[in-house]
């Protein structure tokens, strides 16, 4: 389930509370008192066996008594009482519960559930402070504030929170559009929420507390369609607690639990923030304001020392001073004093009164190339704060070009003295602040958001081909390992892995004794100045720790000896460790190469993840590493890269010249590759991977895998993020016998869009957009390529050569994932040549084979050539009642596709 009845839960027109009390000081009391003084404009039903009235309000002595079926029912009973009641609820008719009753066993929740699945009751809960929809008058929960109305969702996993949140709010008088106490969530989820709330009118943010994330595919999904719509703001508990598992490789030992929860907010395009007071800044100042095009900041103020303070934090948080333009100094010049600073931040001197800040702005707001301007006021006795506040406010309304006006957020320091100027900027929707740290944190807000927006919306660069792999032959060296009763390959079995998927590795010998170790040294030697000798045993992940490694070793005997010397050291350090013999390999000598760390890693969580960063014997130590999720492209990639230290190092530096950024990229999509397409990896670690202007190079691998997957082939069902599900691309030809390629739309086919669309007659754009449109911006087509695979999907009809695009067949599936919608169009030079057909039988056959029950659209009327392909495909045809100018086409799943059907009618364009 998702959204389904989720509307009954939070804009109900009646609502029962199960357990109304009299009883003072008890739950059901104070639920009772909180939902009959909210103000709930529907029916509200008490249901108490053992009173007559409560309050004055009648009592029904149980739910088959009550005159109707509430839309929402409140449970405040004993825990033994909830499946019982949910299965009364549910043949009553009602169709959304929220579970006050805490102590539910994990028996009790499970039944809770089988009572309520027949009838499609959603249950919130248990365990939570309840719900409030302030709009409503609705207050079902029993905290003790009533939280006003407003444009913010505030969805909570901890109900004691919520408690002190709304009266924090109250305090500041911020409004809600909703208040979820999530509870134990063992129905109703935050994916659930999100999604209701991504579409609902009446939130312009939502802000999220969690503790823990259940359904990660279904989370991700949801809170990437949310944070297109609008600001998500997350803050999660326990980002300092890593994982504490042990860990066979380097990786492992690195992947910290938070660090994949980054990873996932960022991937998803949500704000993260770290206090609690934070999560309504952020959503004023995003609600309030544009976003931003970079991190560049101008700063007027009348304080010296203020603005110095708003500069230490700018600088630490990353982001720079806008420069000022020698015209802008020149016209401040004639309106300041001769003292003024003359540079950013712009100090007009502490005696400023109104006039020279409405003279400040009037210079800077028209000519301002900054990304966002912050206005400051310390309170002196020579002017008024408030009177200033209404300057700035004054300034601003009557800015010139007003669509160009970038965002402005305002620092009135103080108490008594500001608190009116504040009050005139809140009346004005513009954010204020009452720190120089929290204004600054104001403007990594936009910033974030920006490139969170950005993050969602990125076209990667296109690849002129589909990476090569050999994912078969790793399988295979996986299965014979598996067969050996290992999980941990060798290192010659990982490196051959690597191999399969094209990342680049030193060939490797493996020698059992230190004699054979002598012979295969003397071969390689003649090839190469130096080779390396490595003790191998899967008791030992670590080799360095018991000297397992000799590097550089120019004659067999030293090689001998190394290996002789390994064996001494293993069976004094690690005597339980079982020993497979030794490796030998050419000694990789790159001048000025960086050794990098790369792996895969489990979270609990979100399932496989990939991560990067600096290399080496001391990487625990140094711990400069980011993660990312699967699956990644080359831009992932860079992002991934960029969020480390050692990346500044990478891009080169005095006389260092860059390292092969590119080939870096690829070989992290590559090892993406590998775990969407191998899910009997659990870890997986190369270290150190040699870096240079040359291209990059694996000196050494480690993997672990599960054995009892190793035949169970990709994609990879633990990733949080759906792959591109490249076994939908089948070639087919066209009724002219042309050779077509139908295959999932990617990010990167965002250029193809271009010479489409001019093929497009204006007829075929109304009828596929059931409107005139002109106009097709990036952001426009963009929605149209980063789809999430986990809810939607779109077939590309390409030529031969992949360069042109001839047709496209979309849906998008509702969030219970039962109704698909459609649309399809064909360029209108290729109408009758049967692509249209073809893809809408690739489509109906990817809607079969996902679940989904029926297929709808929405066919102008007069668009003849779309509804003779409904007919066709046996389509239920029936007039919109709101508006004869469409009509509604439904098919049910699984369809009788007829063969015979008219390849002219499956062109036509529609939707």
């Amino acid at each position: 389930m998702t959204i389904r009845n989720l509307g009954h839960a939070l804009r109900p027109r009646s609502v029962a509370v199960i357990g109304a009390s009299a009883e003072p000081g008890s739950v059901g009391s104070k639920l009772t008192e909180n939902i009959l003084a909210g103000g709930f404009a529907g029916e509200v039903y008490l249901v108490n066996p053992h009173q007559a009235t409560i309050a004055g309000i009648r009592c029904f002595a149980n739910i088959a008594g009550l005159p109707e079926a509430p839309e929402l029912a409140v449970i405040a009973t004993p825990p033994a009482t909830v499946p019982t009641l949910s299965g009364e609820l549910g043949a009553k008719g009602t169709r959304a519960a929220v579970v006050i009753t805490a102590g539910l066993s994990a028996n009790l929740k499970q039944a809770t559930l089988d009572a309520a699945q027949p009838y499609c009751l959603r249950i919130i809960g248990p365990n939570c402070l309840g719900i409030a929809v302030p709009s409503l008058g609705l207050n079902a929960n029993f905290g003790i504030n009533r939280p006003s109305a407003g444009k913010l969702a505030f969805l909570s996993q901890s109900g004691a929170l919520v408690t002190g949140i709304l009266d924090w709010a109250t305090a500041r008088d911020i409004g809600f559009s909703y208040v979820v106490s999530m509870g134990d969530m063992a129905d109703v989820d935050v994916g659930d929420l999100l999604d209701f709330l991504a579409a609902d009118v009446a939130t312009s943010s939502i802000l999220l507390y969690l503790e823990t994330i259940p359904a990660a595919r279904k989370f991700m999904s949801a809170a990437r369609s949310a944070a297109r719509a609008k600001p998500v703001i997350v803050i999660k508990s326990g980002r300092h607690k890593e994982s504490a598992r042990a860990a066979a490789t380097h990786t492992g030992a690195l992947a910290g639990s938070d660090a994949a929860v980054g990873a996932a907010f960022r991937r998803a395009g949500l704000v993260r923030v770290d206090e609690l007071e934070e999560l309504f800044a952020a959503a004023e100042t995003l609600t309030s304001l544009k976003s931003v095009a970079g991190n560049e900041l101008l700063i007027v103020t009348n304080g010296g020392g203020a603005g110095v303070l708003a500069v230490d934090d700018l600088m630490r948080s990353g982001g720079r001073l806008a420069p000022l333009a020698e015209s802008i100094v020149t016209k401040l010049d004639k309106v300041l004093p001769a003292n003024w600073s003359r540079g950013n931040p712009i100090d007009i001197i502490g005696d400023a009164k109104p006039e020279r800040y409405e003279a400040a702005l009037d210079v800077v707001l028209a000519d301002c190339t900054a990304d966002a301007i912050l206005v400051m006021n310390c309170p002196t006795a020579l002017a008024s704060s408030s009177d200033a506040a209404q300057a700035v406010i004054d300034t601003i309304a009557r800015a010139p070009r007003p669509e160009r006006l970038p965002p402005v957020l305002t620092n009135w320091l103080g108490e008594d003295a500001v608190s009116g100027g504040r009050r005139k900027f809140r009346e004005a929707s513009i954010p204020t602040y009452e720190s120089p740290t929290d204004a600054v944190k104001g403007f990594f807000y936009l910033w974030q958001y920006t490139k969170a927006q950005e993050g969602l919306m990125h076209a990667p660069p296109l690849e002129t081909e589909r990476l090569r792999v050999a994912d078969e032959a790793a399988r295979t060296i996986m299965r014979a390992a598996a067969g050996a009763g290992r999980s941990l390959l060798s290192e010659p079995e990982a490196k051959a892995v690597l191999s399969a998927f094209g990342i680049p590795t030193v060939a490797t010998r493996v020698a059992a004794s230190p004699e054979e170790v002598e012979d295969v040294a003397a071969t390689l030697l003649e090839q190469t100045p130096s080779v390396v000798v490595k003790i191998l045993s899967d008791d030992i992940s670590h080799k360095s720790e018991v000297g397992g490694v000799r590097l550089g070793l120019h004659s067999p005997q030293e090689a001998r000896r190394a290996a002789e010397r390994m064996q001494q050291r293993a069976g004094e350090l690690r005597p339980e460790a079982r020993l497979n013999g030794f490796t030998v390999q050419p000694m990789i000598m790159r001048s000025r190469a960086h050794e990098l760390l790369m792996g895969i890693f489990d979270d609990p969580l979100f399932g496989p993840m990939i991560l990067f960063g600096a290399g080496g014997t001391a990487t625990e130590i140094i711990r400069d590493t980011a993660v990312a999720l699967p699956p990644l492209d080359a831009e992932l990639a860079r992002d991934l890269m960029g969020q480390t230290r050692i990346f500044k190092l990478l891009e080169g530096y005095r006389d260092q010249p860059p390292s092969d950024l590119s080939a870096i990229a690829e070989a992290l999509v590559r090892l993406s590759q590998l775990v969407v397409d191998c899910p009997a990896v659990k870890e997986l670690d190369i270290n150190p991977l040699l870096a240079n202007e040359a291209g990059v190079i694996a000196l050494d691998a480690r993997i672990r895998i599960e054995p009892r997957e190793v035949e169970m082939e990709g994609p990879n069902p633990r990733l949080a993020i759906r792959p591109y599900p490249d076994q939908w691309e089948r070639w087919t030809e066209t009724s002219d016998g042309d050779r077509i390629l139908i295959r999932p739309i990617r990010p990167a086919d965002e250029h193809l869009y271009g010479a489409f669309i001019e093929k497009l007659s204006p007829e075929d754009i109304r009828f596929r957009f059931l409107s005139p449109r002109k106009e097709f911006s990036h952001k426009f087509i963009a929605r149209f390529t980063q789809i999430d695979y986990s809810r939607a999907m779109a077939f590309m009809a390409l030529d031969k050569e992949q360069k042109e695009l001839l047709g496209v067949v979309r849906l998008a599936a509702d969030p219970d994932y039962l109704t698909g919608a459609y649309a399809i169009i064909v360029r209108s030079d290729l109408t009758g040549t049967g692509i249209g057909w073809a893809l809408m039988r690739h489509l109906i056959a990817y809607a079969e084979k996902e679940g989904l029950r029926r297929l709808v659209g929405d066919v102008l009327t007069n668009n003849q050539r779309m509804l003779d392909m409904c007919r066709a495909l046996d389509f239920e045809i029936s007039p919109d009642p709101e508006d004869s100018s469409i009509q509604k086409v439904r098919l049910k799943l699984p369809a009788d596709l007829k063969e015979e059907a008219d390849p002219e009618a499956m062109s036509t364009q529609g939707r």
